[in-house]
């Protein structure tokens, strides 16, 4: 695996390269070159994770394994989608895994892994990782693993067999009641346009992404209807507007006479944004977990985060007596089975109720 150094005759810089053959997945034998690397080992290293990928057997590193993985992936996914999962592996799992043989690693190998993400401080709190990120990471290295054993001859996923750790849900959501959010937005600036979006964030369930994608033709003020059709990221310094994940993410939304005030009162205060303007691009996402945080402190209350403002809306509703599945369509969940496991433990409130009636019924 030799490498070889390129002197530029123009500014003197020498680098290195990597000139070599290979035999591709038809039986071909062909020549690969590729330049500009600082460094012999850097070339080199480029050199061995090409062949490695090319060869695709479980004897390959886990890093060459991850960027097969991550490949096949993109080409599948959205674009977000594939960003939260290339973070996750390039932040917890790669660096562990890297440079050990695919074939190499037993469950005890994951158990140690699995062991120094428990004892792992969150980067922003300053605490444990949370269960359903330890739930998620670990579920992202069995698909690394399964993909594994689809496509390369691995014979079994050790991360299947080492068990995983986490949750798949938090044990209890936050959220505010109508007092405490009426008490927030006494403390808002009612100009701010913030103060608009929590409104429409607390009255209707929406996404974060599905405000910020928002335009003026989303709204019907004659129907009274909100219209969810798209969804808004901000990816690599670019905003990116996606349709929702599922079907059943397309809905429309009947909104309260005051919401639909408020939403007229802000298009007359924006000047009538140009139909298919995004009516919230000045909203940034962290400008919305900041406005938050202030209002909380100010209002004297605890803090949530802006996704909790949609469990705020699914328990307000759970306690005016609606049933799962109106939420279920209100809050745009694939299944009734989501939203059970989500808010189910806020329903044995209504048990007694439920008992005083069936009561009453019988006469006894």
């Amino acid at each position: 695996m030799p490498a070889y150094k390129k002197i530029s005759p123009s500014t003197g810089r020498a680098s290195w390269y990597a000139s070599f053959y290979y035999t591709d997945w038809t039986g071909k034998r062909k020549q690969k070159k590729k330049e500009g690397f600082d460094t012999r080992k850097a070339a080199l290293e480029y050199e061995r994770g090409f062949l490695e990928r090319q060869a695709a057997a479980p004897d390959m590193t886990f890093s060459a394994l991850c960027d097969l993985y991550l490949e096949d992936y993109k080409a599948t996914r959205r674009t977000t989608s594939y960003e939260a999962t290339r973070f996750d592996i390039e932040r917890y799992i790669r660096p562990f895994f890297a440079n050990i043989q695919v074939d190499a690693i037993t469950p005890a190998t994951v158990k140690q892994w699995q062991a120094e993400m428990m004892s792992r401080k969150n980067a922003n709190s300053g605490g444990r990782l949370a269960p359903s990120t330890l739930y998620n990471i670990h579920k992202e290295l069995s698909a690394v693993f399964n993909y594994a054993i689809k496509y390369y001859k691995l014979p079994s996923n050790p991360a299947r067999i080492a068990g995983g750790i986490g949750a798949q849900k938090a044990k209890h959501i936050n959220f505010w009641t109508l007092d405490q959010f009426k008490d927030f937005q006494k403390k808002l600036d009612k100009d701010d346009i913030h103060a608009v979006a929590f409104a429409l964030l607390f009255y209707t369930g929406i996404r974060r992404g599905e405000l910020l994608a928002l335009t003026p033709t989303d709204f019907d003020f004659k129907a009274g209807l909100l219209s969810i059709s798209k969804n808004y990221q901000r990816v690599k310094r670019q905003d990116v507007i996606q349709p929702p994940k599922t079907e059943k993410g397309y809905r429309k939304i009947a909104l309260p006479r005051f919401i639909m005030d408020i939403m007229k009162d802000c298009f007359h205060r924006l000047n009538n944004p140009a139909k298919n303007q995004r009516i919230f691009e000045t909203i940034t996402k962290g400008s919305l977990k900041k406005a938050l945080d202030e209002g909380a402190n100010a209002a004297g209350l605890p803090h949530i985060r802006v996704h909790d403002l949609r469990h705020s809306h699914a328990s307000l509703l759970i306690e005016q007596g609606f049933s799962p599945l109106v939420i279920k369509e209100r809050l745009g969940h694939e299944s009734i089975e989501t939203t059970l496991n989500i808010y189910s433990h806020l329903y044995p409130t209504k048990q007694s109720e439920i008992a005083e009636r069936l009561q009453t019924l019988s006469g006894a």
